[in-house]
């Protein structure tokens, strides 16, 4: 018979703590850092009022409380049918909303929050231009230069001013609040892709990181968007772009990989974008090039 040590599981009560903050992690992984609870992120995710202070690791960004706190107001709108412009409306199962992305959102908590068991997302993808939103985010660029604290009183303070970071800060400010919304109509099995290129694809996995928790990435699935690029072409051309996938909850993931054969080898590829004819492998499916096991 073994003998039982006071350092073995047998002997020790559960631990009520770690079950809590097991539990308020799977709500608000946005209030977790390095595996610590922020609590001021934390009060203010509740409803609480935060003062000014220094950020810790993670992703920060002017703007980023208010984009927080934009997600947490309630919507005063709601959904009119349109019978009129619609086909079969007394038959159909299919239902398509027309509006503002960031207000549909919020109305459709009340009736869907964790029933969707799959968001797909094609968000812009930052190349440069201005964004369109009612969302009242955006800053002009000496507006942006003061609040980041390159120039003061209309005069240079910083030897590397960086105007390109505005739209960085215009995309983050937009994407956030949606992002957090999308996951809270997600089912505890649901699964979250998006669609991006290499202008955000960093910030993207950092936000979604920061959203549904680091454990909960799947992977990033990377597609061949044309063969080649152009031959006068000076710059190094992009052929491909990328789909990024992360679960609601990792514990309850059931896995997005399947296989296609092709004569004596198999390419792994996701079940929800295999697009191969009598299940031949077809050049330009998509292809995992990491995956994180659950």
């Amino acid at each position: 018979m073994q003998k039982l040590t006071d350092q073995d599981p047998q002997t020790q009560s559960t631990d009520l703590i770690a079950g809590n903050i097991a539990q308020l992690k799977v709500l608000f992984p946005e209030a977790f850092t390095e595996g610590k609870v922020d609590f001021d992120v934390l009060k203010q995710l509740l409803g609480g009022v935060v003062d000014e202070r220094e950020e810790k690791y993670g992703l920060n960004w002017h703007g980023k409380r208010r984009a927080r706190q934009i997600a947490l107001t309630p919507s005063t709108g709601t959904l009119r049918p349109c019978p009129e412009e619609s086909v079969d409306w007394d038959t159909t199962q299919n239902l398509m909303i027309e509006g503002d992305n960031l207000e549909v959102l919020k109305l459709l908590q009340k009736s869907y929050a964790g029933k969707v068991k799959l968001i797909y997302i094609d968000p812009p993808y930052n190349t440069g231009k201005d964004f369109v939103y009612p969302d009242n985010f955006q800053d002009n660029i000496k507006n942006y230069l003061e609040l980041t604290g390159q120039i003061e009183g209309g005069k240079k303070i910083s030897s590397n001013t960086e105007a390109s970071g505005r739209f960085h800060t215009d995309w983050l400010n937009m994407m956030y609040p949606r992002l957090k919304l999308a996951k809270n109509l997600l089912s505890d099995d649901g699964v979250f892709l998006a669609s991006i290129d290499d202008n955000e694809i960093e910030h993207l996995l950092q936000l979604l990181n920061e959203v549904f928790g680091e454990e909960c990435f799947i992977a990033t699935l990377v597609w061949e968007k044309k063969k080649k690029g152009a031959f006068l072409s000076g710059d190094v051309t992009n052929i491909k772009e990328y789909v990024v996938a992360y679960a609601k909850r990792s514990s309850l993931f059931s896995g997005l990989i399947g296989e296609i054969a092709r004569e004596t080898e198999t390419y792994p590829v996701s079940k929800l974008l295999i697009r191969a004819e009598g299940g031949q492998y077809k050049k330009g499916l998509p292809v995992i090039s990491k995956k994180k096991t659950t």
